[in-house]
C-alpha cells in the first residue's frame, strides 16, 4: 500500500530531524535519488522544518528583523513546497501513463501527490501531539485534552491513508484520470505580483 509506505518514510524524516532539532540542520537523505522514497522523505523534512518556522515566528519576543528573515524563509518554503508536490504528481502521471481511464471515469478533486502532502502534515500533528500528550511537565488536563486529539488524529490518519490507496487503486483501475494544475502562485513572481513588478521600474 502506497500510504502504508509514505507515512514510514515520513515518520523516519521527523524522527531524523528531531535528533538535533534545528531548523538550520542539513538534510540527510537516506534513500537512493532515483526511489520514489526519497522525494517522500524530502517533502516531508521540507514540512518538518516549515512545522517549527511557524513555531519559532509566533514567538511574542521575536526581534522584528529576525522575525522578517524568517518569514521570507517561510515563503520560500511555502513555494519549495508546492513544487514538490507538483514533482511527485509527475511521478503519478508517469507511472500512470499507461493506463487508459474507462468512458465515464471521473476526476478526482485533489491529486495524489496533495493527498500525500495532506498525509505528510498529519503525521507531524501526530508526532506533536503525542509529545504534548506525554510531556511530564503539563498538567493531567492538558495531557488528557492532547490524548483526545491524538485520537482523533490517528482516525483522520486511517481514513485519509485508506482514501489515498482507494484512489491509486481507481487510477490504476481506469476508474478515475488525473491532471496536474500548476499553482501558479503570482505573490512569488516577479512579473505578476504588482508590488514587485512596479518596483522593477
Amino acid at each position: 500500500m502506497f500510504s502504508k509506505l509514505a507515512y514510514s518514510v515520513f515518520e523516519q524524516s521527523i524522527q531524523d530531524y528531531h535528533q538535533f532539532d534545528s531548523v538550520d540542520q542539513p538534510i540527510n537523505n537516506p534513500f537512493p535519488k532515483d526511489k520514489f522514497e526519497h522525494l517522500l522523505y524530502l517533502k516531508n523534512w521540507i514540512d518538518t522544518v516549515q512545522w517549527h518556522f511557524e513555531d519559532i515566528i509566533r514567538d511574542p519576543n521575536i526581534d522584528p528583523v529576525a522575525a522578517l528573515t524568517l518569514k521570507r524563509k517561510i515563503d520560500a518554503s511555502n513555494q519549495e513546497r508546492t513544487d514538490m508536490v507538483e514533482y511527485i504528481d509527475g511521478y503519478f502521471l508517469q507511472k500512470y501513463s499507461h493506463i487508459t481511464p474507462k468512458e465515464g471515469a471521473k476526476i478526482n478533486s485533489e491529486s495524489p501527490a496533495w493527498a500525500f502532502d495532506r498525509l505528510s502534515i498529519l503525521a507531524l500533528k501526530i508526532y506533536h501531539m503525542n509529545e504534548e500528550a506525554t510531556r511530564e511537565a503539563a498538567s493531567q488536563e492538558h495531557r488528557t485534552n492532547c490524548q483526545t486529539k491524538l485520537n482523533i488524529l490517528l482516525e483522520q490518519r486511517t481514513d485519509l491513508s485508506t482514501a489515498i490507496d482507494d484512489l491509486l487503486n481507481d487510477i490504476e483501475n481506469g476508474d478515475k484520470f488525473m491532471k496536474v494544475y500548476k499553482q501558479m502562485k503570482m505573490y512569488n513572481d516577479d512579473d505578476l505580483n504588482p508590488i514587485l513588478y512596479q518596483n522593477k521600474k
